[in-house]
């Protein structure tokens, strides 16, 4: 990362929810630097897919080498032939997988959301397909929700040509970007718990701007993880006039997910 300035830090953790379900935490995410950029990416499988973890492992990695691929090829980011591109790449490896296990796979397993970024000397492009969260320079951003719970999953292209794509959310100068946040849907509720009590503790979860603003989750590489694991942990505490034990929930209903970015201080 530091032939562009920027300092990354990345974690996901499983909802309460999918937890008590026994489902397996079905967001993913990848970022990964080149000589000609970096690209970032969450990714949140459909939840009533058998094994949509899977598709969301598989497409956040497909997304970011695709798109270092095509920075590679000398593709302008700025182009919409970047995303056109992209979202073509992503498909054929997607219909290359649901041709070996079979149509079924797109449902069970390939219908994923999609946030990203590229990030070149240049310019920024932050993309999405579907629901989640960004934020820019602390503007934050949400996608969704969408009527019936039913973000467009790019996998549906597989069923119908040209039904969903990648979308450009907006292209800035990279001189401009001080600190991006991608994040799922599960991060959208994240928001509205900064005045919340972390579990055990005397203090407030806080707002989303510590999570690029508080250097240790950059200084650290298992200092986010550990965050989100925290505000996530199941609690019990006495109450002692009934004499009994109540269980205190974790505050993450839903898988969250996040890659932060931030320029380095004291850098250009």
């Amino acid at each position: 990362m530091s032939a562009l300035s920027f300092e990354l830090a990345a974690a996901t953790v499983q909802g309460r929810e999918h937890a008590r379900a026994g489902r397996n935490n079905q967001d993913a995410f990848w970022a990964r630097a080149s000589e000609h950029g970096l690209a970032a990416v969450v990714t949140d499988g459909c939840g009533s897919g058998a094994q949509s973890e899977l598709g969301a492992q598989l497409g956040a990695r497909r997304v970011v080498e695709g798109a270092l691929s095509l920075l590679g090829r000398q593709v302008p980011v700025e182009s919409p032939e970047f995303l056109q591109r992209l979202g073509a790449d992503v498909l054929c490896f997607l219909q290359a997988i649901s041709g070996e296990l079979g149509e079924r796979a797109i449902g069970e397993a390939l219908l994923f959301t999609v946030v990203g970024a590229v990030v070149t000397p240049e310019h920024t492009l932050v993309f999405s397909a579907g629901d989640g969260l960004w934020a820019l320079n602390g503007d934050v951003h949400r996608l969704g929700p969408f009527p019936n719970n039913a973000p467009p999953y790019l996998a549906y292209g597989l069923l119908k040509p040209g039904a969903v794509s990648l979308k450009a959310n907006t292209l800035r100068p990279t001189a401009e970007v001080d600190s991006l946040l991608l994040g799922t849907d599960g991060v959208s509720d994240l928001v509205g718990l900064a005045e919340a009590r972390v579990p055990e503790r005397e203090e407030p979860v806080g707002p989303l701007s510590q999570f690029w603003s508080d250097g240790r989750y950059f200084s650290n590489p298992d200092a986010l993880r550990r965050r989100l694991a925290l505000l996530n942990r199941e609690s019990v505490r006495a109450d002692f006039p009934a004499r009994r034990l109540e269980r205190v929930p974790g505050l993450l209903s839903d898988d969250t997910t996040l890659v932060v970015l931030r320029r380095r201080q004291g850098r250009a």
